[in-house]
């Protein structure tokens, strides 16, 4: 079994095939058969990274704050771009743009999350739970395949730190307070 940084992995190499793919394709036909899996894979990709990967690099990782901020505004990006281009007919200049928008974000977010996030989780989490979190990341992708009954909407990137990481102080301290402060 694969563990979840190799998964997230081959989902960016997949992606960055499937962009390229477009850049051969005119025929609108040609284009929304490439599309539409690469559109549908991108808002799952996303969630199942949020639901799975993003709350334990919260709980494991050197510098997961910021990363897990920056990765959630990357995902809101991506989406936009997904659902812009859903507005516009297939091959259009406006769909282009918006299939654009989509890559350039989606391409910056790996990069940052392939040398960052990921490379931070491997460090910090032990192979066993890697492993189990990617049999939850390929069940969670199974369940949604095509998008089905997946929420596509963006995510408040602080609300959504601040939730997965619930009442653990921000100092990462036992909230105990100062013994400075004890006579």
């Amino acid at each position: 079994m694969a563990d979840i940084t190799s998964l997230i992995l081959d989902d960016h190499d997949w992606f960055r095939r499937q962009f390229a793919r477009l850049d051969d394709l005119t025929d609108a036909a040609d284009l929304a058969e490439v599309w539409q899996p690469l559109a549908d894979l991108l808002d799952v990709h996303a969630r199942a990274e949020e639901e799975i990967f993003y709350p334990h690099l919260l709980r494991r990782g050197e510098d997961a704050e910021d990363e897990t901020l920056d990765a959630i505004g990357d995902h809101n990006d991506i989406r936009d771009g997904v659902h812009e281009a859903a507005l516009h007919p297939i091959g259009s200049t406006a769909w282009q743009a918006a299939v654009n928008k989509a890559r350039f974000a989606n391409s910056e977010h790996m990069a940052e999350e392939e040398d960052e996030g990921l490379a931070d989780f491997r460090r910090h989490a032990d192979p066993g739970l890697r492993e189990e979190l990617g049999r939850r990341f390929l069940e969670f992708k199974r369940q949604h395949e095509g998008a089905r009954d997946l929420d596509v909407s963006d995510l408040d990137p602080q609300e959504y730190v601040e939730e997965k990481l619930g009442d653990r102080p921000a100092d990462a301290s036992l909230g105990i307070g100062s013994l400075k402060e004890q006579d």
